[in-house]
């Protein structure tokens, strides 16, 4: 059991430890003059880079709606570890088993779904690690980002309103953002990268019943890209 304990408390003591570029630690057992610097040394930097990227997205909530979509980025990191980007995102979807379930209950689901998003995100990126695997390291970084969206959304609030058309209608939106994602180098100007975002906004649910009522509304993503710094 002592030894379990041990074994834990050094594992807890591991995560807590934190070693950037600049850590000086101080060995009492040798000289006192003497100090050694533990250097993470990255391969591949980010400050003063300009990136593009193009990826796919899987939008993980919505239970009428499965829901796709592509987008375009392009950011630049001013500081090793802060990098600002602008994201612009097209989806497309449709109604899947789950609405067609209710359908058949004779009850209408109410569903709203994205169609454009334009946004800008502040990007945080302290942390950094290499993967030794199949005898090849990986090198990438860890992000953390904030931001603000505009988003076009559709819905079916139609369906739910005497002698009104069967179309969906478009509304204009903005909302909040927050992002974490891992950027996976392949060398010094390509890089794999795995997103997961969720967007946080406030819109109409205009049914028979919440006719003109606001309701808050999220949705959350999950992308994957190419990026290309130059």
């Amino acid at each position: 059991m002592k030894k379990l304990l041990g074994l834990f408390l050094g594992f807890l003591f591991a995560l807590s430890a934190w070693a950037s570029e600049k850590s000086v630690y101080d060995f009492s057992w040798l000289d006192k003059d003497k100090e050694i610097y533990v250097l993470q040394n990255r391969k591949y930097r980010k400050e003063g880079k300009l990136y593009v990227g193009v990826g796919g997205i899987k939008t993980l909530s919505g239970a009428f709606v499965d829901s796709y979509g592509a987008n375009a980025r392009v950011g630049y990191f001013f500081k090793e570890d802060w990098g600002v980007e602008f994201l612009y995102g097209k989806y497309t979807g449709n109604e899947n088993d789950t609405a067609k379930g209710v359908k058949e209950q004779g009850t209408v689901p109410f569903y709203r779904k994205f169609d454009t998003v334009m946004g800008g995100i502040l990007w945080w990126s302290p942390f950094y690690a290499k993967i030794n695997t199949f005898n090849q390291i990986f090198y990438f970084d860890w992000m953390f980002g904030l931001g603000a969206t505009q988003i076009k959304t559709m819905d079916n609030r139609n369906k739910f309103l005497p002698g009104a058309p069967s179309t969906l209608t478009s509304e204009n939106t903005t909302g909040g953002l927050w992002s974490t994602a891992l950027r996976f180098h392949i060398n010094q100007a390509w890089s794999l990268r795995l997103d997961f975002t969720g967007m946080h906004y406030t819109a109409e649910r205009k049914t028979s019943n919440t006719a003109g009522k606001s309701q808050m509304f999220s949705n959350y993503d999950f992308g994957m890209g190419l990026m290309f710094a130059f």
